[in-house]
């Protein structure tokens, strides 16, 4: 028998009650519609039910769903919990119109707010990790940096063509009156503010984190900055570089299977028996391998390199160099990562790194590439872009109130770690005992740009990151999992710069438990 309460049945009155809290819930989103935010247009607020959102289909909000990319280091993202959906349009300047969505839990806030970064030139929300953080508790927000990315004129970086405020809503500004609108959110909603505030990004997404660090030091009490491109300008330029080579000197071109024979060349040279295993180099720096081995000795064949492949290889690895003052730009890809260079040595212009030059900077959609000098261009982009986007080593405000900074890059990235390594030691130096309580970064064996590659790039950098700010635990050691076809196939330790993971000699290879965090070896060099 059911029991009734006075006359009604037990689950009918618990119906009812839901039913009541539903409707309350749904009064309280709908009353944030009326809520006056500053230059703000909130165009909707609603309550979507349990399991009942559906994710776009937008090419840059699904690049967000893979396990490397989810900022609590899930497999996948599950159903969602009720949460309230707001939408609102920022409007800082006549020419503004930043799109930007918070996301409330309806019930199970853990008091925090996440803000989550973009990715590439922004212009999509990363819808993923904001349901990532949502699952976790969190009420979360994210933003279009101030443009469309699916419209052709809102690609790469040609919205900001003839457009300044938008380059500066890009820059800064976007992210920044996010957070701000999206407190003022939290506190109209629940009554009180959030007791944490955290930022995950990575790409962009990295350097708008420390770009809020540095402008907005009150922002947030922790940031995740993953493969920041930092300086930007210099960092793109790199991305020029090969092909611009390429376009001086057409015979120094190589085939992607001729990028894969060097790749697999250096990982027998250098690799540890677990990254023969595995695939990868596991620290590139130490690696001896020069592409000199390779130079074939009489006529080409598919394992050898020609003297002018071996030249350009040479200047692959070195990086740009300013032809005046001698000094490397921004450093070449790590040895190990020769696999994914030919995107960057088809003869063309790596189209992001191209937009920056031709509408960010100089404002020129007929600028050619291939008149770069790597000396006047470079520094008279950054001239323009530097101010509104380049992060200097003087963070000592964010660590000043306790913030924490957690940032990591991959080895098999174009980005190469021994740039961010450069970027982490000068923060140490310049910031001193602070920096060195409340900066770690961790570089990724094995792993692409923020995720991919042959390496173990899923780990919890959210979970990380609110255990270093809430419990005062700096991390050292982070599990981190590689991930196939759903399933963890391996694990691995990341250990804080500049321990690097020591493999036991005895475990299993796949296992991170045989694994200890050991002190780095000098380079080789």
């Amino acid at each position: 028998m059911i029991p009734t309460i006075r006359g009604t049945t037990l689950a009918a009155g618990l119906l009812a009650l839901a039913m009541a809290a539903g409707a309350q819930a749904d009064d309280a989103c709908q009353a944030l519609a009326s809520q006056a935010l500053p230059d703000a247009t909130i165009t909707s607020a609603q309550v979507v039910a349990a399991g009942r959102y559906v994710m776009p289909q937008n090419p840059l909000s699904r690049l967000g769903a893979v396990p490397g990319m989810n900022p609590a280091g899930r497999l996948a993202n599950g159903p969602n919990p009720a949460f309230c959906r707001i939408a609102a349009t920022l409007k800082p300047s006549s020419d503004s119109a930043i799109n930007v969505e918070v996301w409330l839990p309806v019930t199970g806030w853990n008091g925090k707010f996440l803000g989550v970064g973009s990715f590439g030139w922004g212009g999509a929300l990363m819808y993923p990790g904001m349901l990532s953080g949502l699952e976790q508790g969190y009420a979360v927000a994210a933003n279009d940096t101030g443009h469309d990315g699916t419209t052709e004129a809102g690609k790469g970086g040609r919205f900001a063509y003839g457009h300044p405020q938008k380059l500066v809503d890009y820059a800064w500004r976007a992210d920044h009156l996010m957070t701000v609108d999206a407190k003022a959110l939290i506190q109209a909603y629940y009554g009180r503010q959030p007791s944490r505030s955290y930022w995950v990004g990575c790409s962009p997404g990295g350097l708008e984190g420390l770009i809020e660090a540095k402008r907005f030091p009150e922002d947030y009490d922790g940031i995740v900055a993953g493969a920041p491109s930092n300086p930007i300008v210099k960092f793109n330029a790199a991305q020029l570089w090969t092909s611009w080579l390429i376009s001086r000197d057409p015979s120094l071109h190589m085939t992607q299977a001729k990028f894969d024979t060097v790749a697999q060349a250096a990982l027998k040279a250098c690799a540890t028996p677990v990254g023969l295993e595995q695939g990868f180099i596991e620290e590139p720096e130490r690696c001896g391998f020069t592409p000199a081995q390779l130079l074939c000795k009489g006529a080409e064949t598919a394992d050898c390199l020609t003297a002018g492949q071996v030249r350009l290889m040479q200047q692959i690895y070195a990086g740009p160099i300013n032809p005046r003052t001698h000094e490397v730009i921004f450093p070449g890809p790590a040895k190990g990562s020769e696999s994914q260079l030919g995107e960057f040595a088809d003869g063309k212009p790596f189209p992001v790194a191209l937009d920056l030059f031709q509408y960010a900077a100089f404002q020129d959609p007929t600028w050619d590439w291939t008149s770069l000098d790597w000396d006047t261009t470079v520094n008279a982009a950054a001239a323009k872009l530097g101010p509104l986007m380049h992060v200097d080593t003087d963070l000592k405000p964010f660590f000043a109130r306790g913030g924490k900074l957690l940032m990591y890059v991959g080895w098999n990235d174009f980005h190469n770690p021994e740039e961010l390594i450069g970027y982490y030691q000068a923060l140490m130096r310049k910031a001193g005992d602070p920096a060195h309580a409340s900066a770690r970064l961790f570089t990724v064996p094995g792993m692409g740009h923020c995720f991919g590659g042959q390496g173990c790039d899923t780990f919890d950098k959210l979970g990380t990151l609110d255990t270093w700010v809430d419990k005062g635990m700096a991390p050292q050691r982070i599990i981190a999992s590689r991930v196939e076809e759903g399933q963890v196939v391996r694990t691995r330790p990341l250990c804080a710069y500049p321990q690097v993971a020591q493999y036991d000699g005895k475990g299993a290879m796949n296992d991170a438990g045989s694994f200890a965090c050991t002190a780095r070896q000098a380079a080789t060099p």
